[in-house]
């Protein structure tokens, strides 16, 4: 902490605390300066510490405490104005707007008080000469807070029709407010459009866009909007997170995830705020943040989950029931005393409104790791059932279940296993007697089916009872499929042994027209099905016989059935199995295309046969196969037919994995928009199947890429750090988790959170250095030394600029090398190594350029090597030319400018050796050189370099019509390098130069 010995050091002082982080450690100190300040005894230093002060009372969760301090000045600057300069002159008045919406934020402070501030502020803005745009602002704030809404319209008007001067809000702010009152009127559409030029990044300050993203998330939910809304929840709550002052916002995000599925992401949110539901700084965000409390705890409830364990005030453990009624009770009590000081019911009536919201979406996916605290009913296939028919007796009507029963068993519908297994309850309570053989047969049949693996026994009862109601070959196939439940437990050749009596006896029995065609493919069907495990247990490549008896039983079967189904969906669906058979022996045996041709074909009978979920799991092995043969376009066909014929059937992880395929396929192909619509599915889907630490990881990882590969940074930031607390290099592999620190670190690097960034960029090189290959490792530790640099970290940015330097060196790679050699040169420039070591530093990149162009032999590296030199030179001579301004002496001011002229011309010549291609780099520094002619006092010179650009640009859109670069793009031969945007400026900054040589050769 710095010591207070002067104004000076008073300033640095605050300048310091205004950087830290918002909150009371920051107002604390503010409180310590203003007593340093007083002991100054200068007037202007303690206008100052309260300005100061000021500040971050209002930045911060205490903005109680703005008016003590306000108070004060305002008596300053009645007695004695001349005290004051300009800039606290200005933020006097400035200020005067903030108590406003302070005292309208502090239910004790009475509306007539606020009424004659508001006067008062508008009559020292009418005697300092200010718009009345501020005043008209205010008075809106005021009306639109008790819910006057005819004198909020006419504030309103009044506010957007004056003048705009240095007393308005920022345009950002202005906006924010603008629009808040067009989405409070209902008209949400006409709300987005007012703050678009803030969500676009036209406007922004030290509070926007944050509010303006979060005012916008219910809007564009109530628009049909959510994917813009799930955009700006992830943005915005990035930028609000930090900030202490922003309740408001905050409660805005907290909303947004009740109102979406989103109720576990929710109670993160709370938990990272528990000092949100105690500070009494500011009440009105104190409601705000307690009536979505409300809303959230409330939704948990309804969902089944009242006595879940939340996150709440400290001092105890709090149900969602339990804080639900204390936040309740605590907001409406804060509302009352906002309504008894306004004299209307409009504040409890909003929080009211708001507590009582219902979900705008039932589940909007965010991309980021949140299961949801009950599941959903749409993470896997509906079971519901209607209520069972009641007979005349009012039991359940038997007759009607049975018949509902077998309808969907011999539709094959799903859920005909839970319908047997109704048949079964409804008969065991019937007093009406006992089934049938045949429906008992049936029941046991179903109910095996249910067990899988362990329903072999069950099979064999039903086959006595299908015995027992004279159907000897539905009996030889229920001992067909007891064999085969067998072999789904590992007894393969136990299953064969089993299924050998039923294969002869069926065949038989169908020969002497004792069994028809459906019970007969039961039979052939299980052997089929037995022998293919047989090919599927195989490790490594597949014994010809076995693969030949296999495929003899498939083709019995279909032999048997093709052409005899009708309108028998059962043997439909023998057709479609049999092909898919006869694809997995095709890739078994080597023929991947002949695979790729019968799997579509199996997944199409399925589709015509009104089967389309059993299609699923051929199209899923079509696009892995299509995918292995390069067709994307067929991979990507049969994945999104996958999806689409799953419907409501497919389970939640198989839709994890369809939809993690597709955006690869599709992200392949440069679609990221839409690859990351896919990754964004598959990682809500791996939540909802409870594997979302797992495979859910690995799609966050992905659609994180996809994001950063859309410039989306803050959105993929928050992805990406949500993958991280999952990934691991045991699991996932090193190699992701490297990747995903590297894509993180990019995203905070693009959003000026420097020191972050280059804390994720060392994580990944420490990762990397252990790599057999160190190019990752070198290129990692040389972005991590470029936001260390940018985040003031000189000292560790020339380390880490230094170890990049030392692996580029052992890989060979000279660009690398010497670009951090240039990089340490212009940090040594801020530190204590100063500009000798600078120089040395360049001076040796010099020396690597040409150590690698005299080592080169392929004529195209040594180019790039020439360019390399012909930018060290450029940025040598700007070196030099930066050290002489902070040199007294003339002379050697001169000297150190010369030297610069030298490298700079030296970087010209290389430049024009190296042609077209070098164009715009051979000017730039062309004009760097002329600008150094003029403080050198070389007017001639600078005019010759200023007309040898114009002369440059005039021969490259001369050249630009030629045969040669008829047929180039953009930048390709210089084909439109005389007429591009670099063009156009080198050729203004061309005549400037002009124009200065001219001017200093008439003096």
């Amino acid at each position: 902490m710095s010591e207070i010995t002067d104004f000076d050091s008073l300033r640095r002082a605050m300048a310091e605390n205004g950087e830290e982080p918002e909150g009371p450690a920051r107002n604390a100190r503010a409180e310590q300066l203003l007593l340093e300040a007083e002991k100054l005894k200068i007037p202007l230093a303690v206008i100052e510490a309260l300005g100061h002060q000021l500040k971050v009372y209002n930045y911060s969760s205490e903005k109680a405490k703005m008016f003590v301090p306000f108070a004060r000045l305002l008596r300053m600057w009645d007695e004695r104005p001349e005290d004051f300069d300009a800039y606290e002159t200005h933020s006097l008045h400035w200020v005067f707007k903030w108590m406003s919406a302070g005292m309208l934020d502090q239910p004790h402070v009475p509306l007539a008080s606020v009424e004659k501030w508001l006067g008062e502020m508008e009559h020292r803005y009418r005697l300092a000469g200010h718009s009345e745009r501020a005043v008209r602002s205010a008075e809106f704030s005021v009306a639109a807070h008790v819910g006057d809404v005819e004198r909020a319209e006419r504030a309103f008007a009044a506010w957007l029709a004056a003048d705009r001067d240095t007393m308005a809000d920022c345009h950002a702010c202005e906006l924010h407010g603008q629009g808040w009152w067009q989405a409070e009127r209902g008209r949400d559409a006409e709300a987005l459009r007012v703050w678009a030029p803030v969500l676009e990044g036209e406007y922004a300050c030290a509070h926007e866009p944050h509010t303006v993203l979060a005012s916008s998330l219910v809007p564009l939910l109530r628009l049909g909007r959510p994917e813009e809304a799930r955009a700006h929840h992830l943005r915005g709550f990035r930028l609000v997170r930090p900030m202490e002052s922003m309740r408001g916002a905050y409660a805005d995000h907290v909303e947004f995830c009740a109102l979406t599925g989103n109720e576990a992401r929710g109670l993160e949110l709370l938990a990272e705020r528990p000092a949100y539901f105690t500070d009494e700084g500011h009440p009105r965000s104190k409601l705000e943040f307690l009536s979505v409390t409300v809303l959230l705890m409330e939704r948990l409830a309804e969902l089944g989950c009242g006595d879940r364990r939340v996150p709440g005030p400290a001092g105890r453990e709090w149900t969602a029931a339990e804080l639900a009624a204390h936040a309740r009770a605590q907001a409406l009590a804060l509302a009352a005393r906002f309504d008894e000081r306004n004299g209307t019911r409009h504040v409890s009536e909003r929080a009211r409104a708001r507590m009582a919201q219902r979900p705008l979406a039932e589940r909007l996916p965010l991309g980021v790791r949140a299961a949801r605290p009950v599941p959903s009913a749409t993470a896997s296939a509906p079971s519901a059932q209607a209520p069972a028919p009641v007979g005349e007796s009012g039991e359940p009507d038997l007759a009607a279940l049975l018949a509902e029963a077998r309808r969907l068993s011999e539709t094959l519908r799903p859920h005909a296993v839970e319908a047997w297994a109704r048949v079964a309850e409804a008969a065991a309570g019937s007093s009406t007697g006992e089934l049938a053989a045949r429906d008992r047969a049936e029941i046991a049949d179903h109910e095996a089916i249910g067990l899988g693996p362990e329903g072999a026994e069950r099979f064999e009862q039903a086959a006595e009872l299908y015995a027992r109601a004279g159907d000897p070959g539905e009996a030889l196939a229920a001992h067909a499929r007891a064999a085969y439940v067998r072999a789904l437990a590992g007894e393969v050749d136990e299953a064969l042994a089993a299924v050998a009596g039923p294969y002869d006896r069926v065949l038989a029995l169908y020969a002497d027209g004792g069994t028809e065609v459906p019970q007969a493919a039961g039979v052939l069907m299980a052997r089929a099905r037995i022998l293919m495990r047989h090919v599927h247990g195989a490790e490594g490549p597949v014994d010809d016989d076995v693969l030949t008896a296999a495929e003899a039983a498939v083709r019995e079967l279909l032999a048997l059935v093709e052409g005899r189904a009708g309108d028998d969906v059962r043997l439909a669906a023998r057709v479609a199995e049999g092909r898919a058979m006869l694809a997995e022996l095709a890739v078994r045996s080597g023929d991947p295309e002949a695979g790729v041709e019968l799997f579509a074909r199996a997944a199409g009978e399925f589709v015509a046969a009104g089967l389309p979920w059993f299609a699923v799991e051929y199209e899923a092995r079509l696009a892995g196969l299509a995918h292995q043969l390069d067709d994307m376009a067929e991979a990507e066909r049969a994945l999104r037919a996958a999806l689409e014929h799953g419907g409501p059937f497919l389970e939640a992880v198989g839709r994890a994995q369809l939809y993690l395929q597709l955006a690869e396929v599709v992200g392949g192909r440069g679609e990221d928009a839409e690859a990351a619509e896919h990754a964004l599915e598959a990682a809500h889907w791996a939540d909802e199947a409870g594997v979302g630490p797992t495979f859910g990881a690995w799609a966050r990882h992905q659609l994180g890429g996809y994001l950063v590969r859309q410039g989306r940074w803050a959105e993929a930031a928050e992805v990406l750090e949500s993958a991280l607390a999952d990934l691991s290099a045991e699991t996932h592999g090193d190699g992701a988790v490297v990747q995903t620190q590297w894509w993180l670190g990019d995203c905070l690097s693009e959003l000026g959170d420097h020191r972050d960034a280059a804390e994720r960029r060392l994580q990944a090189a420490e990762i990397a250095r252990h790599w057999p290959e160190q190019h990752d490792h070198a290129t990692l530790a040389h972005l991590a030394a470029e936001s260390l640099g940018q985040a003031g970290l000189h000292a560790e940015a020339d380390r880490a600029y230094a170890r990049a330097g030392a692996l580029w060196r052992d890989l060979g790679n000279v660009h690398g090398l010497v670009r951090s050699l240039r990089a340490r040169a212009w940090l040594a420039l801020r530190t204590e190594a100063g500009a000798g070591a600078a120089r040395d530093l360049m001076a040796t990149a010099l020396e690597e350029c040409a150590d690698a162009f005299d080592a080169a032999r392929d004529d195209e590296v040594r180019r790039r090597i020439v360019a390399e030199l012909g930018d060290t030179h450029r940025q040598f001579g700007d070196l030099l030319a930066r050290s002489a301004a902070e040199d007294a002496d003339d002379d050697s001011i001169r000297s150190a400018l010369d030297e610069a002229l030298s490298q700079i011309s030296e970087a010209v010549a290389v430049f024009v050796a190296l042609g077209d291609d070098a164009l715009h780099a051979r000017t730039g520094a062309e004009l760097a050189a002329g600008w150094l002619e003029s403080d050198l006092g070389r007017p001639a010179a600078a005019a010759a370099r200023a007309r040898a650009v114009l002369r440059a640009y005039a021969d490259a859109r001369a050249g630009a019509g030629s045969d040669a670069d008829e047929e180039a793009g953009p930048g390709e031969h210089g084909g439109d390098r005389g007429d591009d945007e670099t063009a156009r400026a080198r050729r203004a900054e061309a005549e400037q130069l002009l124009q200065v040589a001219e001017e200093q050769r008439e003096r």
